[in-house]
Protein backbone atom coordinates (compact mmCIF):
# COMPACT_ATOMS: atom_id res chain seq x y z
CA UNK A 1 0.00 0.00 0.00
CA UNK A 2 1.62 3.77 -1.01
CA UNK A 3 1.29 5.89 1.53
CA UNK A 4 2.04 8.85 -0.39
CA UNK A 5 1.33 11.41 2.06
CA UNK A 6 -1.92 9.89 2.32
CA UNK A 7 -1.91 9.80 6.00
CA UNK A 8 -3.18 12.96 7.96
CA UNK A 9 -3.93 13.66 11.37
CA UNK A 10 -7.05 15.81 11.18
CA UNK A 11 -7.62 18.28 14.42
CA UNK A 12 -11.03 17.86 16.41
CA UNK A 13 -13.34 18.01 13.82
CA UNK A 14 -12.18 14.55 12.79
CA UNK A 15 -12.19 13.12 15.97
CA UNK A 16 -15.55 14.73 16.81
CA UNK A 17 -16.94 12.14 13.74
CA UNK A 18 -15.09 9.00 14.85
CA UNK A 19 -16.12 6.28 17.16
CA UNK A 20 -13.51 7.69 19.48
CA UNK A 21 -11.03 6.58 22.04
CA UNK A 22 -8.85 7.65 24.65
CA UNK A 23 -5.43 6.16 26.15
CA UNK A 24 -3.89 6.89 28.98
CA UNK A 25 -6.31 9.96 29.70
CA UNK A 26 -5.53 11.39 26.27
CA UNK A 27 -7.72 10.92 23.09
CA UNK A 28 -5.65 10.13 20.01
CA UNK A 29 -7.05 11.56 17.05
CA UNK A 30 -8.13 8.98 13.83
CA UNK A 31 -6.19 8.48 10.83
CA UNK A 32 -8.06 10.48 8.10
CA UNK A 33 -7.03 9.11 4.67
CA UNK A 34 -6.82 12.29 2.33
CA UNK A 35 -7.33 11.19 -1.45
CA UNK A 36 -4.98 12.08 -4.22
CA UNK A 37 -7.59 11.85 -6.77
CA UNK A 38 -10.14 14.58 -7.54
CA UNK A 39 -13.05 14.12 -6.10
CA UNK A 40 -16.39 14.52 -8.33
CA UNK A 41 -18.66 17.78 -7.64
CA UNK A 42 -21.15 16.74 -5.50
CA UNK A 43 -24.81 15.37 -6.39
CA UNK A 44 -23.57 14.17 -10.21
CA UNK A 45 -23.33 10.91 -9.66
CA UNK A 46 -26.74 9.40 -9.91
CA UNK A 47 -27.54 7.35 -6.77
CA UNK A 48 -27.10 3.41 -7.83
CA UNK A 49 -29.34 0.47 -6.57
CA UNK A 50 -27.63 -3.05 -5.33
CA UNK A 51 -28.69 -5.66 -7.10
CA UNK A 52 -31.54 -8.02 -5.14
CA UNK A 53 -30.03 -11.62 -5.28
CA UNK A 54 -32.03 -14.12 -6.80
CA UNK A 55 -32.19 -17.54 -5.00
CA UNK A 56 -30.85 -20.12 -7.71
CA UNK A 57 -33.02 -22.70 -5.87
CA UNK A 58 -36.64 -22.79 -3.94
CA UNK A 59 -37.89 -25.43 -1.63
CA UNK A 60 -41.66 -25.42 0.10
CA UNK A 61 -38.98 -24.03 3.34
CA UNK A 62 -35.96 -23.09 2.16
CA UNK A 63 -34.28 -20.50 -0.40
CA UNK A 64 -30.76 -21.50 -1.46
CA UNK A 65 -28.85 -17.86 -2.52
CA UNK A 66 -24.97 -17.99 -3.74
CA UNK A 67 -22.22 -15.46 -3.36
CA UNK A 68 -18.89 -15.77 -4.39
CA UNK A 69 -16.31 -13.04 -3.29
CA UNK A 70 -14.14 -12.33 -5.65
CA UNK A 71 -11.45 -9.41 -6.67
CA UNK A 72 -13.05 -7.08 -9.10
CA UNK A 73 -12.53 -3.35 -10.74
CA UNK A 74 -15.60 -1.27 -9.96
CA UNK A 75 -16.37 3.12 -11.23
CA UNK A 76 -16.61 4.39 -8.27
CA UNK A 77 -15.05 7.93 -9.41
CA UNK A 78 -16.28 8.77 -12.51
CA UNK A 79 -13.32 7.52 -15.46
CA UNK A 80 -11.85 6.05 -13.55
CA UNK A 81 -11.58 1.70 -11.83
CA UNK A 82 -11.42 1.11 -8.52
CA UNK A 83 -10.43 -2.77 -7.22
CA UNK A 84 -12.53 -3.86 -5.00
CA UNK A 85 -12.99 -7.14 -2.92
CA UNK A 86 -17.59 -8.10 -3.25
CA UNK A 87 -19.81 -10.45 -2.81
CA UNK A 88 -20.33 -11.11 -6.58
CA UNK A 89 -17.81 -8.74 -7.28
CA UNK A 90 -19.71 -5.37 -6.56
CA UNK A 91 -19.56 -3.07 -3.79
CA UNK A 92 -22.29 -2.94 -1.93
CA UNK A 93 -22.84 -6.43 -2.77
CA UNK A 94 -26.42 -8.07 -3.96
CA UNK A 95 -29.18 -7.38 -1.54
CA UNK A 96 -30.89 -10.50 -0.11
CA UNK A 97 -34.78 -9.92 0.57
CA UNK A 98 -36.13 -12.75 2.73
CA UNK A 99 -38.64 -13.38 4.81
CA UNK A 100 -39.24 -13.55 8.35
CA UNK A 101 -39.92 -17.51 9.21
CA UNK A 102 -38.63 -18.83 6.13
CA UNK A 103 -35.38 -20.40 6.22
CA UNK A 104 -32.27 -18.89 3.79
CA UNK A 105 -29.28 -20.64 3.12
CA UNK A 106 -26.33 -18.31 1.65
CA UNK A 107 -23.51 -20.98 -0.38
CA UNK A 108 -21.16 -17.96 0.24
CA UNK A 109 -17.78 -19.59 -2.10
CA UNK A 110 -14.49 -17.37 -1.27
CA UNK A 111 -12.78 -16.48 -4.66
CA UNK A 112 -10.07 -14.12 -3.14
CA UNK A 113 -6.81 -14.42 -1.82
CA UNK A 114 -7.08 -14.19 2.20
CA UNK A 115 -9.71 -16.20 4.50
CA UNK A 116 -13.09 -14.78 5.02
CA UNK A 117 -15.73 -14.72 7.36
CA UNK A 118 -19.76 -13.56 7.12
CA UNK A 119 -21.46 -12.58 9.51
CA UNK A 120 -25.08 -11.79 9.13
CA UNK A 121 -25.61 -8.47 11.51
CA UNK A 122 -28.76 -8.36 13.31
CA UNK A 123 -29.56 -12.14 12.72
CA UNK A 124 -31.14 -14.14 15.18
CA UNK A 125 -28.56 -17.56 13.71
CA UNK A 126 -27.33 -20.45 14.94
CA UNK A 127 -23.87 -20.41 16.16
CA UNK A 128 -22.38 -22.48 13.09
CA UNK A 129 -23.38 -19.73 10.88
CA UNK A 130 -22.99 -16.08 13.20
CA UNK A 131 -19.57 -15.77 11.59
CA UNK A 132 -17.59 -16.22 14.74
CA UNK A 133 -14.30 -14.53 13.67
CA UNK A 134 -12.06 -17.31 13.76
CA UNK A 135 -14.20 -19.74 11.56
CA UNK A 136 -12.64 -19.26 8.35
CA UNK A 137 -13.46 -19.73 4.61
CA UNK A 138 -10.26 -20.26 3.03
CA UNK A 139 -9.44 -19.20 -0.31
CA UNK A 140 -10.93 -21.31 -2.88
CA UNK A 141 -13.18 -22.98 -0.11
CA UNK A 142 -17.15 -22.69 0.56
CA UNK A 143 -19.42 -22.78 3.16
CA UNK A 144 -23.29 -22.92 3.48
CA UNK A 145 -24.39 -20.38 6.17
CA UNK A 146 -28.13 -21.60 7.59
CA UNK A 147 -29.94 -18.40 8.51
CA UNK A 148 -33.84 -19.69 9.93
CA UNK A 149 -35.10 -16.24 9.83
CA UNK A 150 -37.00 -16.70 13.66
CA UNK A 151 -37.03 -13.28 13.91
CA UNK A 152 -39.03 -10.05 12.86
CA UNK A 153 -38.96 -8.01 9.52
CA UNK A 154 -35.92 -5.62 10.02
CA UNK A 155 -33.38 -3.75 7.91
CA UNK A 156 -30.22 -6.51 8.62
CA UNK A 157 -26.56 -6.35 6.72
CA UNK A 158 -24.24 -8.76 5.86
CA UNK A 159 -20.08 -7.69 6.07
CA UNK A 160 -17.37 -9.80 6.66
CA UNK A 161 -16.21 -10.62 10.25
CA UNK A 162 -12.47 -12.57 10.18
CA UNK A 163 -10.50 -11.79 13.25
CA UNK A 164 -8.10 -9.24 13.05
CA UNK A 165 -9.01 -7.92 9.59
CA UNK A 166 -12.88 -7.05 9.79
CA UNK A 167 -12.02 -3.39 8.59
CA UNK A 168 -9.28 -3.78 5.83
CA UNK A 169 -12.20 -6.36 4.32
CA UNK A 170 -15.28 -4.31 5.01
CA UNK A 171 -12.80 -1.15 3.83
CA UNK A 172 -12.40 -3.36 0.59
CA UNK A 173 -15.57 -3.86 -0.15
CA UNK A 174 -17.38 -6.93 1.55
CA UNK A 175 -20.45 -6.12 2.77
CA UNK A 176 -24.31 -5.43 1.42
CA UNK A 177 -28.05 -5.57 2.78
CA UNK A 178 -29.78 -8.17 3.98
CA UNK A 179 -33.76 -7.14 4.12
CA UNK A 180 -36.03 -9.64 6.39
CA UNK A 181 -39.84 -9.29 5.86
CA UNK A 182 -42.79 -10.03 7.53
CA UNK A 183 -46.95 -10.23 7.31
CA UNK A 184 -47.55 -7.41 9.70
CA UNK A 185 -45.00 -5.28 7.82
CA UNK A 186 -45.98 -5.76 4.87
CA UNK A 187 -50.08 -5.18 6.07
CA UNK A 188 -48.65 -1.28 6.61
CA UNK A 189 -49.09 1.32 3.91
CA UNK A 190 -45.55 2.11 3.86
CA UNK A 191 -43.75 3.07 0.92
CA UNK A 192 -43.00 0.27 -1.39
CA UNK A 193 -41.54 -0.88 -4.38
CA UNK A 194 -39.02 2.02 -5.85
CA UNK A 195 -39.92 3.67 -2.59
CA UNK A 196 -37.87 1.93 -0.72
CA UNK A 197 -34.50 3.02 -0.59
CA UNK A 198 -31.38 0.88 1.11
CA UNK A 199 -28.76 3.34 1.85
CA UNK A 200 -25.66 1.99 2.88
CA UNK A 201 -23.47 4.76 3.72
CA UNK A 202 -19.61 4.89 4.43
CA UNK A 203 -16.49 6.68 4.19
CA UNK A 204 -13.71 6.23 1.63
CA UNK A 205 -10.54 7.56 0.42
CA UNK A 206 -8.84 7.50 -3.05
CA UNK A 207 -5.47 7.12 -4.99
CA UNK A 208 -4.60 9.05 -8.15
CA UNK A 209 -5.24 5.75 -9.85
CA UNK A 210 -8.67 5.38 -8.06
CA UNK A 211 -7.33 2.79 -5.84
CA UNK A 212 -9.02 2.97 -2.09
CA UNK A 213 -5.97 1.79 -0.32
CA UNK A 214 -6.30 0.65 3.53
CA UNK A 215 -3.51 1.60 5.64
CA UNK A 216 -0.87 -0.71 7.05
CA UNK A 217 -0.60 -0.68 10.67
CA UNK A 218 1.89 1.82 11.87
CA UNK A 219 4.87 0.90 14.30
CA UNK A 220 5.44 2.92 16.87
CA UNK A 221 3.86 3.66 20.04
CA UNK A 222 2.92 7.53 18.55
CA UNK A 223 1.84 6.11 14.95
CA UNK A 224 0.44 2.92 17.03
CA UNK A 225 -2.00 4.99 18.92
CA UNK A 226 -2.91 7.16 16.10
CA UNK A 227 -4.60 4.61 14.19
CA UNK A 228 -6.59 3.16 17.58
CA UNK A 229 -8.39 5.99 16.41
CA UNK A 230 -10.30 4.49 13.57
CA UNK A 231 -9.59 4.98 9.75
CA UNK A 232 -11.72 7.95 8.06
CA UNK A 233 -11.98 8.49 4.56
CA UNK A 234 -12.98 12.10 2.78
CA UNK A 235 -15.56 11.11 0.35
CA UNK A 236 -18.72 10.07 1.52
CA UNK A 237 -20.05 7.17 -0.36
CA UNK A 238 -24.17 6.29 -1.00
CA UNK A 239 -24.19 2.56 -2.10
CA UNK A 240 -20.95 2.66 -3.29
CA UNK A 241 -21.47 6.26 -5.36
CA UNK A 242 -19.98 9.64 -4.19
CA UNK A 243 -22.37 12.22 -2.89
CA UNK A 244 -25.14 10.57 -5.42
CA UNK A 245 -27.80 12.47 -6.30
CA UNK A 246 -31.30 10.92 -6.68
CA UNK A 247 -34.89 12.26 -8.64
CA UNK A 248 -38.15 11.28 -7.12
CA UNK A 249 -41.22 11.92 -6.94
CA UNK A 250 -43.49 14.48 -5.12
CA UNK A 251 -44.35 11.29 -2.16
CA UNK A 252 -43.25 9.35 0.56
CA UNK A 253 -40.27 7.27 0.57
CA UNK A 254 -38.76 5.10 2.78
CA UNK A 255 -34.70 5.26 3.50
CA UNK A 256 -32.97 2.35 5.01
CA UNK A 257 -30.42 4.00 6.51
CA UNK A 258 -27.48 1.77 7.43
CA UNK A 259 -24.04 3.48 8.98
CA UNK A 260 -21.46 0.62 7.35
CA UNK A 261 -18.63 2.95 7.93
CA UNK A 262 -15.56 1.75 9.90
CA UNK A 263 -15.29 4.42 12.54
CA UNK A 264 -17.38 7.42 10.99
CA UNK A 265 -20.14 8.42 13.01
CA UNK A 266 -22.87 10.17 11.33
CA UNK A 267 -25.91 12.49 12.42
CA UNK A 268 -28.56 12.67 9.65
CA UNK A 269 -30.52 15.30 8.30
CA UNK A 270 -32.81 16.74 5.93
CA UNK A 271 -31.46 20.48 3.88
CA UNK A 272 -33.20 22.44 3.83
CA UNK A 273 -35.00 21.57 7.21
CA UNK A 274 -37.54 18.94 7.54
CA UNK A 275 -39.18 15.93 9.01
CA UNK A 276 -37.59 12.41 9.19
CA UNK A 277 -39.85 10.14 10.68
CA UNK A 278 -38.32 7.18 12.15
CA UNK A 279 -40.22 4.17 11.95
CA UNK A 280 -37.75 1.34 12.78
CA UNK A 281 -34.32 0.65 14.18
CA UNK A 282 -31.93 -1.96 14.26
CA UNK A 283 -34.08 -4.30 15.62
CA UNK A 284 -37.21 -3.53 13.47
CA UNK A 285 -40.67 -1.63 13.58
CA UNK A 286 -41.01 0.43 16.18
CA UNK A 287 -44.23 0.52 18.24
CA UNK A 288 -45.31 4.00 16.46
CA UNK A 289 -43.69 6.52 13.97
CA UNK A 290 -41.84 9.32 16.03
CA UNK A 291 -40.93 12.73 13.89
CA UNK A 292 -37.35 14.16 14.55
CA UNK A 293 -35.15 16.62 13.01
CA UNK A 294 -32.23 14.04 12.68
CA UNK A 295 -30.30 10.59 12.72
CA UNK A 296 -27.50 9.85 14.89
CA UNK A 297 -25.91 6.35 13.60
CA UNK A 298 -22.70 5.01 15.00
CA UNK A 299 -21.09 2.46 13.00
CA UNK A 300 -23.40 -0.95 12.08
CA UNK A 301 -26.60 1.03 13.63
CA UNK A 302 -29.57 1.34 11.71
CA UNK A 303 -32.80 3.12 10.76
CA UNK A 304 -35.38 3.34 8.58
CA UNK A 305 -37.21 6.34 8.32
CA UNK A 306 -39.80 8.18 5.81
CA UNK A 307 -39.43 11.67 3.93
CA UNK A 308 -42.46 13.22 2.64
CA UNK A 309 -41.07 14.75 -0.46
CA UNK A 310 -44.76 15.74 -1.18
CA UNK A 311 -43.70 18.87 1.15
CA UNK A 312 -41.54 20.11 -1.72
CA UNK A 313 -42.27 21.65 -5.11
CA UNK A 314 -41.01 20.19 -8.33
CA UNK A 315 -37.39 20.92 -9.08
CA UNK A 316 -36.59 21.70 -5.54
CA UNK A 317 -33.75 20.10 -4.32
CA UNK A 318 -33.84 18.23 -0.88
CA UNK A 319 -29.82 17.02 0.81
CA UNK A 320 -29.47 14.84 3.19
CA UNK A 321 -26.52 16.11 5.29
CA UNK A 322 -24.46 14.71 7.91
CA UNK A 323 -24.31 17.15 10.82
CA UNK A 324 -20.79 16.04 12.41
CA UNK A 325 -18.90 16.64 9.17
CA UNK A 326 -17.29 19.09 7.94
CA UNK A 327 -16.67 20.34 4.48
CA UNK A 328 -17.34 17.88 1.87
CA UNK A 329 -17.82 15.17 4.53
CA UNK A 330 -20.87 17.13 5.80
CA UNK A 331 -22.77 16.38 2.58
CA UNK A 332 -24.12 12.86 2.20
CA UNK A 333 -26.67 12.95 -0.73
CA UNK A 334 -29.27 14.71 -2.60
CA UNK A 335 -32.73 14.52 -3.54
CA UNK A 336 -34.07 16.43 -6.64
CA UNK A 337 -38.16 16.07 -6.77
CA UNK A 338 -39.09 15.72 -10.43
CA UNK A 339 -43.46 15.00 -10.50
CA UNK A 340 -46.04 14.76 -9.25
CA UNK A 341 -47.58 11.65 -8.76
CA UNK A 342 -49.70 9.33 -7.36
CA UNK A 343 -48.92 7.88 -3.89
CA UNK A 344 -51.13 5.65 -2.26
CA UNK A 345 -48.74 5.07 1.01
CA UNK A 346 -49.23 6.30 4.60
CA UNK A 347 -47.59 6.16 7.93
CA UNK A 348 -50.41 4.51 10.33
CA UNK A 349 -50.06 5.64 13.94
CA UNK A 350 -49.46 2.40 15.21
CA UNK A 351 -46.96 0.12 13.76
CA UNK A 352 -45.84 -3.00 15.97
CA UNK A 353 -46.04 -4.27 19.04
CA UNK A 354 -42.50 -4.47 21.02
CA UNK A 355 -42.51 -6.61 24.45
CA UNK A 356 -41.27 -4.90 27.31
CA UNK A 357 -38.57 -6.96 29.08
CA UNK A 358 -38.62 -6.29 32.80
CA UNK A 359 -35.63 -5.61 34.76
CA UNK A 360 -37.18 -7.80 37.83
CA UNK A 361 -36.98 -10.65 35.51
CA UNK A 362 -33.25 -10.61 35.11
CA UNK A 363 -31.51 -13.73 36.75
CA UNK A 364 -28.06 -12.03 36.19
CA UNK A 365 -26.55 -7.88 36.10
CA UNK A 366 -23.19 -8.62 34.44
CA UNK A 367 -20.44 -5.65 34.05
CA UNK A 368 -18.13 -4.83 31.21
CA UNK A 369 -15.91 -2.33 30.42
CA UNK A 370 -14.66 -1.02 27.67
CA UNK A 371 -11.34 0.87 27.56
CA UNK A 372 -7.36 0.72 26.03
CA UNK A 373 -4.70 -1.16 27.91
CA UNK A 374 -2.13 -3.31 27.50
CA UNK A 375 -2.40 -5.71 24.70
CA UNK A 376 1.04 -8.14 24.67
CA UNK A 377 3.36 -5.42 25.51
CA UNK A 378 1.45 -2.79 23.31
CA UNK A 379 -1.26 -0.52 23.64
CA UNK A 380 -4.37 -2.31 22.63
CA UNK A 381 -8.40 -2.38 23.07
CA UNK A 382 -9.77 -4.55 25.80
CA UNK A 383 -12.98 -5.12 27.59
CA UNK A 384 -12.58 -6.01 31.23
CA UNK A 385 -8.89 -5.51 31.28
CA UNK A 386 -8.37 -8.50 28.62
CA UNK A 387 -7.76 -8.82 25.31
CA UNK A 388 -9.99 -11.31 22.77
CA UNK A 389 -8.98 -14.74 23.30
CA UNK A 390 -10.78 -17.51 21.67
CA UNK A 391 -9.77 -19.88 23.88
CA UNK A 392 -12.08 -18.02 26.89
CA UNK A 393 -15.58 -17.70 27.62
CA UNK A 394 -16.22 -13.94 29.64
CA UNK A 395 -20.06 -15.02 30.05
CA UNK A 396 -22.59 -17.86 30.09
CA UNK A 397 -26.18 -16.85 30.19
CA UNK A 398 -28.23 -19.51 30.28
CA UNK A 399 -30.71 -20.05 27.06
CA UNK A 400 -34.27 -18.63 27.66
CA UNK A 401 -32.63 -16.21 30.51
CA UNK A 402 -33.11 -12.70 31.13
CA UNK A 403 -30.12 -10.30 31.71
CA UNK A 404 -29.05 -7.45 32.40
CA UNK A 405 -25.51 -5.51 30.85
CA UNK A 406 -23.73 -2.79 32.38
CA UNK A 407 -21.25 -1.30 29.34
CA UNK A 408 -18.83 1.65 30.21
CA UNK A 409 -16.68 2.97 27.90
CA UNK A 410 -13.95 5.53 28.44
CA UNK A 411 -14.60 7.50 25.48
CA UNK A 412 -16.87 6.73 22.24
CA UNK A 413 -17.80 2.90 21.65
CA UNK A 414 -20.49 1.71 19.41
CA UNK A 415 -21.36 -1.93 20.77
CA UNK A 416 -22.85 -5.21 18.97
CA UNK A 417 -24.47 -8.08 20.42
CA UNK A 418 -24.84 -11.41 18.35
CA UNK A 419 -27.19 -13.88 18.91
CA UNK A 420 -30.38 -11.85 20.14
CA UNK A 421 -31.52 -8.33 20.06
CA UNK A 422 -31.79 -6.10 23.25
CA UNK A 423 -33.31 -3.11 25.04
CA UNK A 424 -31.69 -0.08 26.09
CA UNK A 425 -32.55 0.71 30.26
CA UNK A 426 -30.76 3.59 31.11
CA UNK A 427 -27.94 5.49 29.06
CA UNK A 428 -25.76 8.14 32.22
CA UNK A 429 -28.23 6.68 34.53
CA UNK A 430 -31.46 8.52 32.55
CA UNK A 431 -34.34 6.04 31.44
CA UNK A 432 -34.83 6.60 27.53
CA UNK A 433 -38.23 8.38 27.09
CA UNK A 434 -41.02 6.69 24.71
CA UNK A 435 -41.67 2.78 24.51
CA UNK A 436 -39.15 0.10 24.17
CA UNK A 437 -37.15 -0.46 20.68
CA UNK A 438 -35.00 -3.78 19.72
CA UNK A 439 -31.47 -3.00 18.84
CA UNK A 440 -28.34 -4.72 18.07
CA UNK A 441 -25.87 -2.14 18.44
CA UNK A 442 -25.96 0.84 21.20
CA UNK A 443 -23.33 3.82 21.24
CA UNK A 444 -21.27 4.72 24.44
CA UNK A 445 -20.34 7.96 24.41
CA UNK A 446 -17.31 8.96 26.52
CA UNK A 447 -16.95 7.74 29.91
CA UNK A 448 -20.77 6.56 30.05
CA UNK A 449 -22.52 3.80 31.49
CA UNK A 450 -25.48 2.41 29.41
CA UNK A 451 -27.69 -0.49 30.48
CA UNK A 452 -29.38 -3.12 28.15
CA UNK A 453 -31.56 -6.12 28.85
CA UNK A 454 -31.56 -8.65 26.25
CA UNK A 455 -33.33 -12.56 26.75
CA UNK A 456 -30.91 -15.40 25.29
CA UNK A 457 -33.27 -17.66 22.94
CA UNK A 458 -33.26 -20.09 19.81
CA UNK A 459 -29.76 -21.50 20.47
CA UNK A 460 -26.98 -22.79 22.28
CA UNK A 461 -23.13 -22.05 21.94
CA UNK A 462 -20.82 -19.39 21.55
CA UNK A 463 -21.41 -15.78 19.96
CA UNK A 464 -19.10 -12.53 20.03
CA UNK A 465 -19.63 -9.10 21.72
CA UNK A 466 -17.29 -6.32 20.47
CA UNK A 467 -17.06 -2.91 19.25
CA UNK A 468 -17.98 -2.00 15.89
CA UNK A 469 -15.51 0.67 15.43
CA UNK A 470 -13.47 -1.94 13.16
CA UNK A 471 -10.03 -0.77 14.10
CA UNK A 472 -10.74 -1.44 18.03
CA UNK A 473 -12.60 -4.82 17.22
CA UNK A 474 -9.22 -6.09 15.11
CA UNK A 475 -7.48 -4.65 17.94
CA UNK A 476 -9.11 -7.17 20.19
CA UNK A 477 -12.39 -5.32 21.35
CA UNK A 478 -14.17 -8.10 21.80
CA UNK A 479 -15.87 -11.02 24.29
CA UNK A 480 -17.13 -14.69 23.35
CA UNK A 481 -20.04 -15.43 25.77
CA UNK A 482 -21.77 -18.82 25.52
CA UNK A 483 -25.55 -19.68 25.92
CA UNK A 484 -25.90 -22.83 27.65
Amino acid sequence: MTRRGALRLFGLGAAAAVSGCSLLGRTPLPLLLTSSAPPPKPYTVPLPLPAVAKPHRTDATTDYYELVQRAAEVEILPGLRTPVWGYDGSFPGPTIRARSGRRTVVRVSNGLTVPTVTHLHGGHTPPESDGYPTDLVQPGARRDYVFPLEQRAATLWYHDHRMDYTGPQVWRGLAGFFLVGDDEEAALPLPAGERDLPLLICDRSFDADGAMPYPARPDGPGAREAFMGGVLGDVILVNGAPWPRLGVDRARYRLRLLNASNARTYELALSPGGRLVRIGGDGGLLTAPVAVERVRLAPGERADVVVDFAAHRVGDHVELRNLLGEGAQSRVMRFTVERDARDDSAIPPALSRVERLDPAQAAVTRDFAFTSGDLHGHTGWLINGKPFDVRRVDARPKLGQVEIWRLTSDVAHPVHLHLDHFQVLSVGGERPAGPPEWKDTVELRETQTVEIITRFTGYRGRYVMHCHNLEHEDMAMMSTFEVV
